[in-house]
């Protein structure tokens, strides 16, 4: 009796299948599995890398257009940054951790660029990993502009950081006006996302 009942099960599941497939022949045919392009959302993002053809308006977090989200920090001497009180002043903020190989690249870049345009720019940037000696890094690359730590990772999640370095420019009205994800790795690049 269960050899017939376990025959009947497996009659069951192929009629099934047969079924299913015979409704919609093209469901399992080769040019279903030939449309390669249709796959091409994959990302590749290793170490601030990003694929090329992802546009950064569909990141997660806050785009070109939006309002910058508020908050307020620390900064490596124990003052407290807030972003809103520099409203009427363009704006990079930056995000970054001290494990970061594009991060380390791009310090010097920020730093010739805020020895530059320091007094008209201002750059905050962001460690979301400050349980590391970030004040050590800091020496080490000699930075001058604020580092500001996010010890809850509130900011970071507020962002939606996926990946580091991730860069906005807000402008003076408080509007963020680009938005870059990866390293910046030219004085020429960084000035030109400030335009």
């Amino acid at each position: 009796m269960k050899s017939i009942f376990g025959i009947l099960l497996v009659a069951l599941l192929v009629f099934t299948f047969y079924m299913e497939n015979k409704s919609e022949p093209t469901s399992l045919s080769e040019s279903t599995f030939g449309k390669a392009e249709e796959y091409d959302q994959l990302i590749d993002i290793e170490e601030g890398e990003v694929s090329e053809t992802t546009p950064v308006e569909n990141y997660p977090g806050p785009n070109v257009g939006d309002k910058a989200i508020d908050f307020k920090l620390d900064t490596l001497s124990g003052e407290s940054v807030t972003l809103s009180e520099l409203k009427g002043k363009k704006v990079i903020l930056n995000f970054w951790a001290t494990w970061c190989p594009p991060c380390k690249e791009e310090m010097p870049i920020m730093q010739e660029f805020y020895t530059k345009y320091g007094k008209d720019i201002e750059i905050l940037a962001i460690n979301i990993d400050p349980q590391y000696n970030v004040k050590e890094y800091q020496k080490a690359m000699e930075l001058t502009f604020p580092i500001l730590l996010d010890k809850d990772d509130k900011i970071n999640n507020a962002y939606d950081i996926l990946t580091v370095p991730t860069t906005y420019i807000i402008d003076e009205q408080g509007t963020i006006t680009n938005k870059q994800i990866g390293a910046i790795t030219s004085l020429e690049s960084f000035t030109a996302l400030i335009k």
